[in-house]
């Protein structure tokens, strides 16, 4: 490997802080989106109610049925 000049190592040390720039600003933009929780709600709306409806059913049925097993008991 041929020996670089100081001005080649200066300038190959700034093209690696631009790149490390851009590569930093393009995972923040995509960490941006996936944390969207608002977004990622409205995308899958339909989803996300029929879940709501199915562990709201589940979690009352489960509060009858433990509050029936105290009315029994007396």
């Amino acid at each position: 490997m041929p020996a670089r000049t100081p001005e080649q190592i200066r300038a190959s040390i700034e093209d690696n802080r631009r790149e490390l720039g851009t590569s930093m600003e393009r995972l923040h933009a995509e960490i941006a989106v996936l944390t969207d929780w608002r977004g990622q709600i409205r995308k899958h709306q339909k989803n996300a109610v029929i879940g709501a409806a199915v562990a709201g059913f589940v979690i009352g049925g489960g509060i009858a049925a433990f509050g029936g097993l105290f009315r029994r008991r007396r």
